[in-house]
Formats: C-alpha cells, structure tokens, sequence
C-alpha cells in the first residue's frame, strides 16, 4: 500500500468519526479499503470497554473470508469463562506486559499460544497480529481506557513489511474514530440510565436550560412497596438493595414494556407518564404497564419465597393530568421531571392504597379517560379527601373479571 493510499483511508476514517457513523460501519468500512488497497485483511476483531450498568464493553467482529460481520456485548472480564479466556488472550499480554503490539506468524510454525490462535489456523490463517492503544489516563470514561484490536490473513506469506507499516499507521486512526462513536453511545446510555429514555432523548437533543418546560397532558403513574420500611428494618443491610433491585426491575420493565416512561426513583416509589395524543392509549398504556406488573409479581414472588426471601406487593396509584415537563432546578443541578398539582396528587392517591386495603386506586379522571372496554373492572371505593387537595374526590379501584366475563 502506497502512502498516498494510507492517507485517503486515514481520511475516510476522520470523516466517519466526524459524521457519527457506528462502530461496525467504521470496521467494515476499514477493512473493505484495506483489501481493495492490497492489504490482505482476511479477519479482524476490535474490543472497546463502554460505561454500562450490565456490559463490560463492546466487540466488532469482520470476516473477509465469510462475508459477515457482528457487534457484541461482552459481559465482566472477572466471570468465570470469560476471565479464562481474557486472560489467556494477546489483549491480555499486552495489557498485563506494556506492550503495543505482538504478532504470531503461526502459519510458519510459531506458536499458537494465544486464545483462539489455534482457531484460526485451523481456517487457514497464516499470521497474526494484535495491538493495542491507550488512552490518556484523564480522558478516561469508565473503565473504557484503551482500544484493542487483532489482524490475520489467509495470504500465503503473511503480512507483508507494507502491510505491517500501514496498519500501525492507520490503526490509532481507527481507534479514534471508534473512541469517537462509542463515547457518543455511552452519553446515550448514561442519559437513558439516569433520566429515562424520553427525558433523555430531549436532553440530548438540546432542552438543557433551566427553566425551559412544556404543558403536556400524561396518564401519570405512582407506586411504592407494601411494608417497605418494616422489611427493610429486618432485612440484613447486604439484603436491602437486592430486594429493591428485584422489585424496581419488575415495575420499570413493565412500564417500559407499555409504553411508559420512568422520571424519577425515590427510594421504594417509581414516578412515570404515558404520553399520547389521545387521554385513552396514554390511561390503556398505564393500565397494560400495571397488568404486566402483577404477572411479573407472581413470579417474582414465588422465586424470592422459594429462596426464603421476603416478599412484598406493589402499591399503586393511577392519575391523568397537566403537568409541566422539563429541567427544574439551579444554575449547575438540573432535575428532568415532571411538576404540578397532578404530581402531588398521584403520589397522595397512591398513598391511600394501604388505607383503603387495595393494591390500585385510581382517580376518576383517570377511569373517565381509560378505554371502555376495562369499565368493567373498574369500581368506586367512595369520596376521599387527599391532603394538599381542597376538594374530595371520588376514587376506584381494579376488580379482577370473573373467568366467565374474559
């Protein structure tokens, strides 16, 4: 490859990075202008650590020879199979040695000591090289803090003197490109995490002033854990945050699962929406979230009892309502949420659910804009007066169909 040819590729590279092309585009794309520029690129691997709250970081796969290619997650390098593998691996060496970059001609008889070397000579490979590059310790993100990446060919001579010359040449090249794609999707993930998908899909986008709102209309969800407080008083303090861990996840990915979207966990209580256009599909969105709860509390009760783990149900109230949605907050802490009169009373709705003895209440704007077709199973309880609110209200709850009314 001529050094005018290393230059395009390396400007091809700079270019995805600056469009916000994905890690695998970039990839295949390299791989692709290696080989039509003769250098034999027959399978490479790129490994990238991410900022995840369940992946260790992300893998690109090319095969030149098969015609595919694959992104992965990989999980903790510290479990059992994967720790093997890691630690029988170049990446490995590398890290552990100081290292940038080892080369195995194991075509030609040297050793297939690495993992997975033994695999790829038996497809025919005749060379190897692995490589890494590190990051500047105050540009780290997590433990995203290098970029790792491996070359084989099938040629019969292997990586020629060229070959070798400009891959170290245009390799930190795709490691920036890659670096560039990655931290954008960790800021996504980050933003998704914390503030929830719709809310962070508005930061992102640019609604970061403070003070800047929108009126919008949501089918609003508040929900705590029965007897919170007593169990927890019981509870080993090693045991407190897996039993909330349990039961968030069974509320959050039922939400999500409907539509919804999650604002804020605080302690025990979940606050969500359910925005639409039309009051009925944002209360159905709601009523579908609380349906696929109680399915997800039956067995997750039946685990944490068969484990001799407390178990515990999920109170919930059910409100629809203008609220203002937007950053709230000082100069330098915002807070993406929802305010108004309708937030204080869903959460004083739900509130009543230990009063009244019931896992649902619901508030009759709520059964009024819910579809018709669950009127069935939606019964007064009587007029309560909710603090903070100056008049009574009339309040519902869920009957469960009769098996003969389904």
């Amino acid at each position: 490859m001529n050094p005018m040819n290393i230059g395009d590729i390396a400007s091809w590279l700079i270019a995805q990075g600056l469009k916000g092309s994905s890690e695998m585009e970039i990839l295949d794309g390299f791989c692709e202008r290696c080989r039509k520029n003769e250098l034999p690129i027959d399978r490479a691997l790129a490994l990238i650590d991410t900022l995840h709250p369940v992946y260790e970081g992300r893998a690109f796969q090319w095969d030149g020879i098969a015609r595919e290619h694959r992104a992965f997650e990989y999980g903790p390098t510290v479990d059992s199979t994967e720790a093997d593998n890691w630690m029988r691996s170049a990446f490995h060496h590398l890290r552990t040695t100081g290292g940038e970059e080892v080369r195995r001609r194991i075509g030609f008889g040297e050793p297939a000591d690495f993992f997975m070397l033994d695999t790829l000579l038996a497809a025919g490979h005749k060379d190897y090289v692995a490589m890494i590059h590190r990051f500047a310790e105050d540009s780290h993100i997590g433990e995203m803090d290098c970029f790792y990446s491996h070359w084989a060919t099938t040629a019969p001579d292997g990586f020629s003197e060229d070959g070798l010359f400009a891959l170290r040449k245009l390799v930190p090249v795709l490691a920036l490109a890659i670096k560039s794609a990655s931290l954008a999707r960790i800021s996504r993930t980050i933003a998704e995490v914390y503030l929830g998908e719709d809310a962070a899909k508005q930061v992102l986008e640019g609604r970061i002033s403070r003070g800047k709102a929108e009126r919008i209309s949501a089918a609003l969800w508040f929900s705590d854990l029965q007897n919170y407080t007593r169990i927890s008083d019981s509870l080993p303090p090693d045991e407190i945050i897996p039993f909330l861990n349990d039961y968030a996840d069974a509320v959050i990915s039922s939400i999500h699962e409907a539509g919804g979207n999650v604002l804020k966990l605080i302690g025990d209580g979940t606050l969500a929406i359910f925005k639409s256009e039309e009051a009925e599909e944002a209360c159905g969105r709601a009523l579908r979230a609380e349906y696929l709860l109680r399915e997800k509390l039956v067995d997750l009760n039946a685990r944490r009892h068969a484990e001799g783990r407390p178990v515990t149900e999920v109170y919930l109230g059910l409100h629809i309502g203008d609220v203002f949605y937007g950053n709230i907050g000082s100069s330098d802490r915002l807070d993406f949420t929802v305010i108004g009169p309708a937030v204080n009373e869903v959460s004083r709705i739900a509130s009543l659910c230990r009063f009244v003895d019931r896992s649902i209440v619901m508030s009759s704007s709520f059964v009024s804009a819910a579809p018709p077709a669950r009127d069935s199973e939606m019964v007064s309880i009587g007029r309560y007066a909710l603090r903070g609110v100056k008049k009574a209200q009339e309040l519902f709850t869920l009957m469960p169909l009769e098996p003969d009314e389904g």
